[in-house]
Formats: structure tokens, sequence, C-alpha cells
């Protein structure tokens, strides 16, 4: 940046590169200095049952609403018992909703968690309910239908900045892995722990820094037979309408994966001055590339993998993305549900439309902004629309 001088010292902290500011530098302070793009938000209003039969699915698949006056619900996850579990952020709540007679929607809705400000991330494993504030993850028991009190396993998570909201997830070894976002847009981080995904035990103990150069990734999974890691990184913002692409990422244990400096295919960003000292060769060679990437700006938030009966056989073992929509670009994109095809052995293929259409053809008006994204019991799919209060339910009726 003019008048901004930067001297970058390479360091390691548990097995990761990590690029740390020294002299004059400012952590934290946008490394963009002109801006590109647009600030374009869709009027968000009310879904309508005509507004909802013109969504366009695979053939055989059909959309209803599943619950409906929840406020902003966002991630989504489903005890053994088949009970739906949705947090709300802003309320500081987690929500229980119960389909008890089997007709895809819930009859039944009531708070189990309460008190809890900023609660976003949720994974359930081993009986037991997991959450995840801005700073804090806790743990509450889960017994016939009902939730314990939450107990603190885990503190200190760095101040959540830009991106506060963080999500859980567990590998088939049983080890749990926090997501904690950059407190920025474009800079040098001033927290070893952010853009990062971290792992520990299932007690909290032994925290690590799992991956690192990770703007945002909310949307985590391992793929059911080849046990492999994924996740979904949202791009930076202000870098134009079509640039950088969203990402998905393998994740390996002591990877660098390019934020903030390298994007997709081991691109640089184009910034007026860059750090002084800065080694583009070395940054680009320690940074691991997507496997895949999609549309910029789409925003996907949760992600999971379909390993239910009810679809196609053809479903089994992909993954679905919520993505949540854009806001810095023109036109408009996302607010839309995306499967990822996996081949048989596990290695990702391509992204394809699964539910569109909650956004006009002008780009004007959107009727959803997809958030959280869950398998039911039954096999279906439930994603969360944190705008409008909505759980939508996405199941296969054959054709």
């Amino acid at each position: 940046m003019k008048g901004f001088v930067y001297r970058i010292n390479a360091v390691v902290v548990c097995g990761l590169l990590v690029f740390a500011s020294v002299a004059f530098a400012k952590q934290g302070e946008e490394l963009i200095e002109q801006r590109e793009g647009h600030d374009d938000r869709p009027a968000i209003v009310r879904p309508t049952d005509a507004l909802i039969r013109q969504l366009k699915l695979p053939e055989g698949f059909r959309i209803n609403i599943f619950a409906k006056n929840l406020g902003a619900p966002r991630m989504l996850a489903v005890a053994d018992d088949g009970t739906v579990y949705v947090t709300r952020r802003d309320r500081g709540d987690v929500l229980a909703l119960e389909d008890r007679d089997g007709d895809g929607k819930a009859e039944r809705t009531r708070a189990v968690v309460q008190n809890m400000p900023g609660v976003h991330g949720i994974a359930i494993h081993d009986h037991r309910m997991y959450l995840a504030t801005v700073n804090e993850v806790y743990v509450a028991e889960l017994k016939d239908g009902n939730v314990g009190e939450p107990k603190k396993i885990l503190g200190g998570l760095p101040p959540g900045g830009r991106h506060p909201n963080r999500t859980l997830g567990f590998d088939p070894q049983g080890m749990l892995y926090i997501t904690v976002g950059s407190t920025c847009n474009c800079c040098l981080e001033p927290y070893a722990e952010s853009a990062a995904i971290l792992r520990t035990k299932a007690d909290g103990s032994d925290k690590e820094i799992f991956a690192t150069g990770l703007r945002n990734t909310l949307g985590i999974g391992w793929h059911p037979v080849s046990k492999e890691m994924y996740g979904m990184d949202n791009g930076t913002d202000w870098l134009g309408d079509g640039f950088p692409p969203e990402e998905l990422n393998k994740l390996e244990k002591g990877k660098h994966y390019g934020w903030p400096f390298v994007y997709g295919d081991q691109q640089l960003i184009d910034l007026q001055d860059y750090p002084a000292g800065f080694d583009s060769k070395a940054y680009i060679a320690k940074s691991t590339p997507p496997v895949l990437e999609y549309q910029a700006h789409n925003a996907p938030l949760q992600l999971v993998f379909y390993t239910a009966s009810q679809f196609p056989q053809e479903y089994r073992n992909d993954a679905f993305v919520a993505m949540h929509g854009s806001w810095n670009r023109k036109p408009p994109t996302g607010y839309e549900i995306v499967r990822i095809k996996f081949s048989p052995e596990g290695k990702p293929i391509e992204f394809q439309k699964f539910v569109t259409g909650f956004l006009n053809k002008e780009g004007t008006k959107a009727f959803a902004r997809p958030a959280g994204i869950t398998m039911a019991k039954d096999g279906s799919l439930l994603f969360s629309c944190d705008r409008t209060g909505v759980i939508y339910r996405v199941s296969y009726e054959g054709g």
C-alpha cells in the first residue's frame, strides 16, 4: 500500500508456515486499496406457495416447507432419534424441531438451549451436542430427546472480527474440528488461530492448528468412502465481480491454502504494493490449490455428505452445499443449493445445480438465503434460510 511498508518474516506455528508482520506493518489492516466489484443486494421477500412452485430441482425431487417462523435459523444437525436442531446466533439459542407423524413437516418446536450469545456451530457426536460461540465450545448430553446443561470445554478462540461464525465437525476417528474465519477481508491476520481450522480431542483438549490460509471455511465434511476431509472456502471481497473463485479444498494437516495472497489455481492477487520482502514464488509454493472452483461470491456455508438411501443411488456419497448468495457482485449469484459430484472412490468431479430459483431472473429479489444444510433421518435434505425463518425439506418421490 502507498505510504505503508511491510516486512514479512516466516515463522512456524504447530508445523504450519505462517507469515507474520513486523516493523511498520499494522496487523489486520486491509491490503486492498482499490476496490473492484459492486455492492448489489437483492431485496428479500417472503416465500409464497407460488414462488416455491417455481423452484427448479432434478426430476423426481420435491420441495416443501418443513418449518417456518423461526427468525434467523442457521446451522443444522440431526440426532439419532430424528430430532432436528438449529442454532440461532442472533437470539443465542438452539431450537429442537420434531416431525412426529412423518409427514415432512415439524409439528413441535421448542428452545432447548438458551442464553448462549453468538451460538452458531453445532455437531452431534456420541450422544452429545457440541456448540460453538465466537470464543468458546460447549458440550451437552442428549438423552431421551432432552438436552442437558451445556458445559464449556474450550475457550480463548480468537475475536470474531469480520467472520465471527464458527462451525464444528467430527472426523471418523472422533476428533473435533473448529473452523475459525479471518478477522478481516484481506489482511495479514494478527491471530495465528484465525483463518484456520483447529483440531482437538472430543473433550476440547490438545488443541492444535490443523490447516491455515483459509479465509472463512464454514462448510466441512469427510467423504464416506475415502474418509478425506473437504471444505468450502469463501473468497475475498472487492477483487472483482468474478474473482476470486469459491474453493473446494481437500483439507490436510499442516497445509496452507493461500489466503490472503493466493487464490484458485495458484493465482496471485493484484495489489498495488506488496509487503516489503514478500517472496511471491515462495508463498505460492507453500500454498495448496483447491480441488474444484465455483463462481465467485456465492458464499458457501454448511456442507453435508449424503449417505442415506432415499435419493437415487447416483447421489450416494456426494456432497450438498448451501450457497448463501452474493452481495459483492453484479449481477447477484448464488441463493441456491448445489451438489458436488464425487467419483465412487471419493474424488470430487464437478459442481451441479440442485435447487435453484430463489433469485429472480433480474437479480433484484430473492426469497431465500440458504445457510445450514443437513440430512434428515428419513433421508431427505433439510436446509435453512436465515432471512425468512424457513427450513425447507427436499425429498425424492421418483419420476
